[in-house]
């Protein structure tokens, strides 16, 4: 194959995606039959079925139980809010955004003590092993979930105090921010890293997408004179939601 060849079942499913994408295969339309793309494009079989393959990982069309596979709905991609560091707010990006565009949504968390893994450990600063506080968050707008956090704080720093859990206490639900101000630890920068990958199950049940599903991963990691005292991995559906990004210039 030279360059700027394709595989006969990516040119197949290339017309079929522009098709999809300009509107003569709208929503809910069955997608042609194999043997109709076998003998329309003059392929094999093996290529048709390729193809197809190809559109349902692309997540532009999905099999129905007994009846064929059909054009899905094509969501108009919103935006998250990632704001600049602003210690006056709330430090949740979801809490952010509803500040910033009044919006309302509800969120569901759970807390418990656990040992950091290696991966955690080298982001806290501390030792595989260690305990830590992880907080698991499904956030939902209208019903709709729309993000998933996983946050771990070491219990070294928060063990024992009245902010030990994220979510319960006299602070509970203000922020990263707020709640180390009121142990002493002044948090003064934040580092986020935003890559892409396939959606675990687990996570793809929760945000209702289906396997091969793209997501956007925001790695967070809140410090305190340089001393890391969170980190969290914000995960978001990368064919419904885009982070948007505000940030000053000092």
């Amino acid at each position: 194959m030279t360059f700027g060849e394709q595989p006969a079942y990516l040119r197949v499913a290339s017309d079929l995606r522009k098709k999809i994408v300009d509107g003569r295969l709208p929503p809910h339309t069955r997608l042609p039959s194999q043997a109709r793309i076998r003998e329309e494009y003059g392929v094999s079989d093996t290529v048709a079925l390729e193809a197809r393959k190809v559109l349902m990982a692309e997540g532009l069309v999905e099999g129905r139980s007994g009846s064929g596979t059909y054009v899905r709905e094509r969501p108009v991609p919103r935006r998250v809010a990632r704001s600049g560091f602003r210690p006056e707010r709330g430090a949740t990006p979801f809490r952010q955004e509803q500040a910033d565009a009044s919006v309302h949504g509800t969120w569901e968390s759970s807390s418990e003590r656990t040992e950091a893994c290696a991966a955690v450990a080298e982001r806290l600063g501390i030792e595989p092993g260690d305990r830590v506080m992880c907080t698991k968050y499904l956030f939902r707008e209208a019903g709709e979930a729309v993000m998933l956090s996983t946050s771990w704080e070491p219990l070294a720093l928060t063990g024992r105090t009245p902010v030990m859990l994220p979510e319960e206490g006299p602070l509970g639900g203000m922020g990263v921010v707020e709640r180390m101000r009121a142990i002493d630890v002044i948090v003064d920068n934040v580092t986020e890293e935003v890559g892409a990958r396939p959606g675990l199950a687990e996570e793809l049940v929760l945000l209702g997408g289906v396997p091969g599903h793209v997501v956007l991963v925001i790695q967070r990691t809140y410090f305190a004179s340089g001393r890391p005292v969170e980190t969290a991995d914000v995960v978001i559906p990368a064919d419904r939601y885009r982070a948007a990004y505000h940030l000053p210039v000092k």
